[in-house]
């Protein structure tokens, strides 16, 4: 049966973990806390299950336990960093840090980083970028998943993208996407659960498509929105491997790999609002975009209208009250690691009620309209 524990509790043992395979302790709980932040998000595709492939990395030493990036050209607004096989989730929480001073000194900045590894969730950190005052894009790339359209072997990767801005007192608004009809961890995920996936996801090794995860991770995951999705994903792979000096198409390894270079790369671009408008003003302009979309009639079977991010908030203020529930197949993993290193399993999460827990309960700080 699936194992419900706190959000808390899950943190802390995913950062004793990481620690215990020599990631020094800020980077541990920042590294735990991407995972954790995607459960909490409901996106378990890219929380906890992925905690074993990075440890595995770590132990073959695919992946620098200690993080240790190198400029390698520094041109005021437009920054090169050599992650040198550290995490993904450091590097590019650095580079996130970089952007925004940089823009906040040029207006705008790019921060490239190459010979880096899967970062989790792009939204963690473009939501960071927003907080402190910047519209931020964020891309990288991803070992092959999908075929060239056309083709029938996959050499192009899902090379996620995100983009977020603040929303005024709606906080942030923020879209992160793959450019497959599917991220492929939801793949994975749905492999762990022992269930089926919707048709059009994917294909098997022979092209037929499949409803089964463990054909499809063997096969093809399909480009989203027929050729669109191939075209907006090679291009990504311009941007975040071919420009940043990293690796790109089949050279990129994913992290469910336990040995060889990922040469992963992602490429950020801030643009400091302050610089281009009044960030008040800009808030104000922001605010009623967002009530004018959520204003719409909504269609039949729809209860509201959301705006890119919206959903993921309201989940975790709802999982922070009632616990992460993780798949058999994810605990048991976790508990194969926890055996391995003596560090302990987090506690069951006791049921508890919440007289907020709502289907139309809003956010802190997000007012709902009349």
């Amino acid at each position: 049966m699936p194992h419900t524990v706190g959000a808390a509790d899950l943190l802390g043992f995913a950062a004793a973990i990481a620690e215990a395979h020599g990631v020094p302790p800020a980077d541990a709980r920042l590294l735990a806390d991407t995972l954790v932040t995607a459960e909490l998000w409901g996106h378990a595709s890219h929380g906890m299950l992925r905690l074993p492939w990075y440890l595995d990395r770590l132990a073959s030493g695919a992946t620098t336990a200690v993080t240790d990036p190198h400029v390698v050209t520094d041109n005021g607004a437009v920054v090169v960093v050599d992650g040198r096989d550290g995490l993904g989730q450091v590097l590019t929480d650095r580079a996130v840090a970089l952007g925004v001073e940089r823009a906040r000194f040029h207006g705008i900045s790019a921060v490239a980083v190459r010979n880096s590894g899967h970062f989790g969730t792009a939204a963690y950190f473009t939501r960071r970028a927003a907080e402190q005052g910047c519209v931020a894009l964020l891309a990288t790339n991803a070992s092959p998943a999908m075929p060239p359209w056309g083709g029938k072997e996959k050499r192009v990767g899902t090379n996620p993208w995100s983009i977020a801005a603040p929303g005024g007192r709606y906080g942030t608004v923020v879209m992160d996407i793959a450019n497959t009809a599917v991220a492929r961890g939801k793949i994975y995920h749905a492999k762990e659960r022992g269930e089926p996936i919707p048709e059009g996801w994917a294909a098997d090794a022979a092209g037929v498509p499949t409803t089964d995860p463990r054909r499809a991770i063997e096969g093809l995951i399909l480009p989203m929105a027929g050729h669109k999705g191939y075209a907006i994903s090679f291009m990504f792979d311009v941007l975040a491997g071919v420009l940043t000096g990293s690796a790109f198409g089949s050279a990129v390894v994913g992290p469910y790999r336990s040995t060889g270079r990922s040469g992963v790369g992602h490429l950020l671009m801030c643009v400091d609002i302050a610089a281009m408008a009044d960030p008040a003003e800009f808030e104000q302009r922001m605010e009623a975009l967002i009530e004018e979309t959520k204003s719409t009639p909504t269609a039949p079977g729809a209860d509201e209208i959301f705006v890119p991010g919206e959903p993921e908030i309201r989940t975790a203020e709802r999982l922070r009250t009632e616990g992460v529930t993780l798949a058999d197949d994810t605990w048991a993993a976790l508990a194969r690691i926890a055996d391995a290193t003596a560090v302990p399993l987090p506690p069951p999460s006791l049921p508890r009620s919440c007289p907020h827990d709502r289907p139309d309960r809003v956010p802190p700080g997000q007012p709902r309209l009349p």
